[in-house]
């Protein structure tokens, strides 16, 4: 009897925790790019044709409703390569999201706060700003850069036409760069058009001046046709950065999209230092979850008198990407 009653017991208990484990859905995402690269500069280094691939990611999800109503997400997402050909795979991000009415709680290894707001002018071209420069300072986009350290970030619900939210990166010892983020978006309805106007901020804490990065854009979409406008900037004890950049793109009926785009950066404090990039796009679906992209892009660098100029080196070119992406 004893022995029917602890079987009848496990039993029990197993039932219960395939049950709650049913509770969760479990949803599992992922991309990857491979690229072929030729470029065309006046530094031999940079001269000639790569291969490469970006966006290698692995996302899975878990997601659960309590009895009370939260939306509970446990997120972890894998850099599969580390953008290396050799590199292993690498938990990129790891988060914990509560949502409710009282808007969204996320704990974890996940962009800062601001990422979500920001506008720049790849928010409307399929691929990230290309070909880089050798230089650790200059700007390559309007866009406030994000860290996926532990932090905790809070998105309050949406109120009409406006988003925003705020984290928090405590690094703890002394020393350490602690880091709040910020940021908020308003879209409306004028003339048959989705206007979006956004606005980012980072700042970091540093021993001798803190790091202040900041982003507003305006996004007009009206039919086929979007278009992007944004400035931005970073201030530290060494730099004062002055980012702008603008973007248009039209979507055609034959699943092609066009797009060109241009982008402007210069360091007032390092005399002479810019960075100007303007390029055209075509992407085209190809069945789906499988996208073509080629981008053409022509690009001027200037190091002036940029910090560390022994490393930092006049190029300016023309270079030609061609990415497959697949998105499952």
């Amino acid at each position: 009897m004893r022995k029917l009653l602890l079987g009848t017991t496990a039993l029990a208990a197993a039932a219960t925790l395939t049950a709650n484990a049913a509770l969760a859905d479990v949803s599992i995402s992922g991309g990857y790019e491979f690229k072929y690269a030729s470029r065309s500069s006046n530094v031999t280094a940079n001269d000639g044709t790569t291969f490469g691939h970006s966006d290698t990611d692995l996302t899975i999800n878990f997601t659960n409703k309590t009895d009370s109503g939260l939306d509970i997400t446990y997120r972890v997402d894998f850099d599969v390569f580390g953008n290396t050909e050799s590199g292993a795979a690498t938990m990129d991000e790891i988060s914990l999201a509560i949502a409710g009415g009282f808007g969204k709680v996320v704990l974890g290894r996940d962009d800062d706060a601001g990422d979500a707001y920001n506008l720049d002018e790849s928010d409307i071209i399929g691929e990230d700003a290309s070909p880089s420069v050798t230089s650790a300072t200059i700007g390559t986009s309007s866009s406030i850069t994000s860290d996926d350290a532990m932090k905790i970030a809070y998105h309050l619900p949406a109120m009409g036409g406006l988003t925003a939210g705020i984290s928090h990166t405590d690094r703890g010892a002394e020393g350490g760069t602690d880091s709040t983020s910020y940021g908020a978006r308003y879209t409306m309805e004028a003339a048959g058009a989705a206007i979006t106007l956004g606005y980012a901020a980072v700042n970091d804490e540093n021993p001798t001046q803190d790091v202040d990065q900041e982003n507003m854009g305006l996004k007009i979409v009206t039919g086929d046709l979007s278009l992007v406008i944004s400035q931005g900037g970073t201030e530290s004890d060494d730099e004062d950065i002055e980012n702008q950049g603008a973007a248009i793109s039209y979507a055609m009926p034959n699943g092609m999209t066009v797009g060109a785009y241009t982008f402007k950066s210069e360091d007032d404090l390092d005399a002479g230092e810019e960075y100007s990039r303007s390029g055209v796009e075509v992407q085209y679906t190809v069945a789906s979850g499988l996208t073509a992209f080629i981008n053409v892009d022509d690009y001027d660098y200037k190091e002036g008198g940029s910090d560390a100029s022994a490393t930092h080196v006049d190029d300016s070119g023309t270079q030609t990407t061609l990415t497959i992406r697949a998105s499952f």
